[in-house]
């Protein structure tokens, strides 16, 4: 299936309007295992109901790439194969004026994420530039600064560490730019990653 290209027109700093190519693709999340995955989602829940945002699962992309059925449920199967449960280490809340970055846990980079990301990339097929900026969001919604600030303060994540033990593929619009984009997402396929030996 070709990717379907669209466009946006963004008024940029200098007045003039600039074309900004948008295209269907996969994303590829990682999904959290419980307790945190019922954490996160009503903390999402709550903020899309008090700032009229969309809903969403809770996750982490570990990649974005073409729009290609067939070769996401291949790269999914090997991963799910290849890989054990990952567990990250949470860094804090932070928050940003990009839309799919209002406010977010932010987490840090491991060894075992780059692996997935590794093996998704090569299992699609996929030589898009995407950069792993581990992340979790929790609202997407055009806020001002203050009140992101706000928020951020005010939640309180109570994991030092989340253990992810999913993947999912997801079909979207890049670049998200609103509540629209996201209601068009479409997950694709799911599977569970191994469990971690003890």
């Amino acid at each position: 299936m070709r990717a379907i290209r669209k466009g946006t027109l963004l008024n940029s700093k200098s007045g003039v309007d600039a074309f900004v190519p948008r295209e269907i693709v996969i994303a590829y999340w990682l999904i959290p295992g419980e307790p945190a995955h019922s954490f996160f989602q009503g903390a999402i829940n709550d903020l899309a109901r008090r700032y009229d945002a969309p809903l969403f699962e809770p996750h982490v992309t570990i990649h974005v790439g073409a729009n290609h059925i067939d070769a996401a449920e291949h790269a999914l199967s090997k991963a799910a194969r290849e890989c054990q449960s990952v567990t990250v280490k949470a860094l804090g809340i932070d928050y940003s004026d990009e839309f799919i970055k209002t406010l977010f846990v932010q987490f840090a980079l491991n060894t075992k994420l780059q692996q997935l990301n590794a093996i998704v990339r090569s299992a699609a097929e996929d030589s898009s530039d995407y950069k792993l900026n581990p992340h979790l969001s929790l609202l997407y919604k055009k806020i001002p600064p203050v009140v992101r600030s706000e928020l951020a303060d005010s939640i309180n994540v109570p994991f030092s560490e989340v253990t992810f033990n999913a993947l999912q593929a997801v079909r979207c619009i890049l670049p998200t730019q609103n509540r629209t984009d996201v209601e068009a997402w479409r997950a694709i396929t799911r599977r569970l990653l191994r469990s971690i030996s003890v």
